[in-house]
């Protein structure tokens, strides 16, 4: 299979997501408490790198001001501390 050229490809934005509540579970709900199924889908997250109180997610590029909107107008205590273009520059 030929692989597809950089102009068809998804471009992606990595967010460092920090606090108490950062894991996976929280992170899904939170974003489809507020997008929905349809948002997420477009969104696409894929949890990158985790720590105790930290995640790298990397989403897709025209779905960021959906998803920091998302986790704005969530209750639980996660925010979004950096968005990043490379994995290598969000640490």
């Amino acid at each position: 299979m030929k692989p597809l050229k950089p102009s068809h490809r998804e471009k992606k934005r990595y967010l460092l997501i920090k606090g108490k509540d950062a894991n996976k579970k929280n992170i899904d709900e939170t974003i489809l408490e507020y997008i929905g199924v349809l948002g997420y889908g477009e969104a696409s997250p894929q949890v990158i790198k985790f720590g105790k109180e930290w995640v790298v997610l990397a989403i897709n590029r025209n779905s960021l001001d959906k998803i920091r909107a998302s986790f704005v107008m969530s209750e639980k205590d996660i925010s979004i501390a950096k968005v990043s273009g490379s994995v290598k520059n969000v640490k």
